[in-house]
This record gives C-alpha cells, structure tokens and sequence, in this order.
C-alpha cells in the first residue's frame, strides 16, 4: 500500500471531481468487518431506526464534502495498521448506497491501492442501482455487511419506517451471485424479538451458501444523548437492553432447529 498521497495515480478525472457527503470517520474500529478498520460514515440516510445512534446522520444535505482522494487522504496513515490486521476500509452511514456513485469511485480507488472494502447497508436498493451500476459497485466491495432489522414487513415499517421488501430482495440478489456476506440483526426487546420473527430470519439465511456469519447485536441506548442534543425525544424511552439469558436462548435456537451459528458482544 502506498504511504504518501504523491504516490496515488487516479483512475480518471471524474474521481477528482466528483463529491460525496460524509458524516464522520472511526479511524481504528474492531467491530465493522475483518481486522482493524478505518469506516466512512457518509451523510443521509431513508430510514427512520426508533434506536438510530446516529440520528444526525438523517438529513441528506448535512454533513462535509469530501472527494474521493480526501477521503484517501483521511485512510492512508493508518495503511499500515490496516495492512497487518487483515483489515480496511468499511463505508457505512447513515446509508452509504443512497450515493453509490461516489461510493463505487471510491471503493475502485481503494482497491487499486490494495485495500480491503466493506459496505454497511440497510440493503435498500433503488431501481436504478439494479444492473451494471449495482454489480460495477459489488465488483470493488470485498464484504457486504447487511442489517437485516425485522423480516415482518409490517413490524419492518413500524421499526423504520419502510418495508423490508429491497433489503430482502437484496439479500437474495447476494446470495444468488454467491457475494460474501456478514448478516446483522438488533435484538431490540418488544421489536426485533419476537421468537416467530427470529424463525423467519433463520428461515430466510438457512439456505445462503454465501452467509459468511451472522452477528446478533443487543439493542442499547448508546444514541440516546444525539436525540436530546439535537432537542428530539429518543423514541424508546429507558427500553432496557436484552438479557443475556434472551441472547444464549437465541443464539441456542438458530444452532438446534436451522444449523446456524450467531456470535454476539
């Protein structure tokens, strides 16, 4: 990997001009993909998660604009700690396909120096994403990490305000090209919990050849105080975090009854 920015030649000019808007960066993380991480959070998200823990990460025209050789400006410091972890760079949100162009130019550069990618996506795919753009972006994306949040449509839109049909049909897009795939699910008590639900997610993954793991993630309230400071009432209130004994009894369930392992914090 390169270790000055001197070093880089652009693929085209369009990558020098073209912007995205990005909400923050995590310059070391452990829990988005592989190793040790840099993740791009980029701004704007069409979901509205009653627990979101970045609830500024909502409005599409917040954020900073970056282009693409800034935001390598932002990772190739840390090119040697990636390198040795078996890591890289993860882009996450808000929902980082909401600007799949610069997300694609972005994910072609980083691959040219060698980087590993990662998308972190609610997996909700536009009709124009679909064909050449869609399969140009998995081309550069090493690991898709998907949120699977309720496989109950109704519950789905009452969680976030959309139905869940893109993500699963997504998902299944994934799976029938055999892209590798970590799946997330947010154990969220009275939301995401239901044991019918639960079924159906394992129902749904059972037959994913491509499913690499499946991480089950305990509801918390760490976004709490982003509502507050942006003067918002956080719409789960002092909702309780799920038990470890309700974790192991799913974790046990997906293991018995489907042959699937869970991993959770």
């Amino acid at each position: 990997m390169p270790t000055a920015f001197s070093e880089i030649n652009f693929i085209d000019i369009d990558q020098e001009h073209m912007l995205g808007r990005v909400h923050s960066f995590e310059k070391c993380s452990a829990l988005d993909g592989p190793g040790l991480r840099v993740v791009v959070f980029l701004q704007g998200c069409q979901f509205r998660c009653l627990y979101c823990h970045n609830r500024d990460s909502w409005d599409l025209h917040a954020g900073s604009l970056y282009s693409v050789q800034e935001v390598i400006e932002q990772v190739l410091p840390f090119a040697g700690f990636l390198q040795s972890s078996n890591g890289g760079v993860t882009v996450s949100g808000g929902e980082a396909l909401l600007q799949w162009e610069f997300l694609t130019l972005l994910f072609k550069q980083l691959k040219k120096l060698g980087f590993n990618t990662c998308l972190d996506t609610n997996g909700y795919v536009k009709d124009q994403l679909w064909g050449a753009n869609l399969d140009e972006l998995l081309g550069y994306t090493d690991l898709v990490l998907l949120d699977l949040k309720q496989m109950n449509r109704q519950r789905h839109e009452a969680l976030v305000g959309v139905s869940n049909d893109r993500t699963r049909n997504f998902a299944r897009y994934l799976a029938d090209i055999g892209h590798p795939v970590w799946i997330r699910h947010v154990l969220v008590p009275g939301y995401t919990d239901d044991i019918e639900d639960l079924r159906s997610l394992a129902q749904f993954l059972q037959p994913m050849t491509n499913v690499e793991k499946i991480e089950l993630l305990p509801y918390h309230r760490l976004g709490k105080p982003k509502w507050e400071e942006m003067g918002l009432e956080y719409p789960l209130g002092d909702l309780e975090p799920p038990s470890r004994a309700a974790i192991d009894e799913i974790i046990a369930m997906f293991k018995s009854d489907y042959g699937l392992e869970l991993v959770s914090a």
